[in-house]
């Protein structure tokens, strides 16, 4: 858990279940859930219905770093398929433009494209029309965060990615659609509160860099421990 204010861990535990969470809110009691505002979040229902749960009057929002990264992963996704077939079929140019050292390319912002990558991109998307829509359904549902604050506009839009995605004959981003689709108003909540949780992120970078350093944590409350000296409240560092 991370005070987005203070940028600061506030609370760690270890696992992704609904228990955990569980955890976090008990421990700070009703009347302290009753007054957080607003949780940002990756999505994970688990996570949902811990919130849902305790922090009664929080609003949700479905953090837009981890939507992107869903996105860039159900583009790979569908590149994984067309590089099978393309496999299947021995169509080695195919294959050569596809192969995960090209990947990055499909993923990357449009806009930080070398002009080689770029073009390399239009010519995948010219010879494999899959390939094509899943770069133009990632694109489509991005706009979404540049029409500003008009909310029919912005509800049309998503509504409109939805039918596009699940008329796309693209599995991956079929079954995206759906569960997009049930995790709406989160999404919405996004341009009501630009709340992100893309900090934690950075964290778990400074966690794992911790971990490496020590060569692993036999022991996970140690761990934890250190985990609140380096990124939490228990920084030497800290004016006290």
């Amino acid at each position: 858990m991370i005070d987005t204010d203070k940028r600061l861990v506030i609370w760690n535990d270890k696992g992704r279940k609904k228990e955990i969470l569980n955890r976090y809110y008990e421990s700070i009691g009703a009347v302290n859930c009753s007054k957080i505002k607003t949780v940002a979040l990756d999505g994970a229902q688990t996570y949902i219905s811990s919130t849902n749960k305790y922090a009664v009057n929080a609003m949700i929002v479905y953090d837009r770093f981890h939507l992107v990264q869903k996105l860039n992963n159900t583009v790979d996704a569908v590149r994984k398929i067309e590089l099978n077939k393309a496999r299947e079929n021995k169509d080695q140019e195919l294959i050569d433009m596809m192969n995960c050292k090209q990947r990055f390319i499909l993923l990357k912002n449009k806009k930080k494209l070398t002009e080689n990558q770029a073009s390399r991109l239009e010519e995948l998307c010219s010879v494999n029309k899959p390939i094509f829509k899943a770069i133009l359904l990632k694109e489509t549902f991005l706009e979404i965060y540049s029409i500003g604050n008009d909310n029919k506009v912005i509800d049309q839009h998503f509504e409109d990615w939805l039918r596009e995605a699940k008329a796309s004959n693209l599995e991956p981003f079929i079954t995206l659609a759906e569960k997009l689709k049930e995790k709406k108003q989160y999404i919405l909540n996004w341009f009501i509160q630009k709340t992100s949780s893309a900090i934690s992120e950075g964290f778990n970078n400074k966690i794992k860099r911790l971990k490496r350093m020590a060569y692993g944590y036999k022991d996970i409350y140690y761990f934890r421990l250190k985990i609140h000296q380096h990124c939490g409240l228990l920084n030497p560092r800290l004016a006290t």
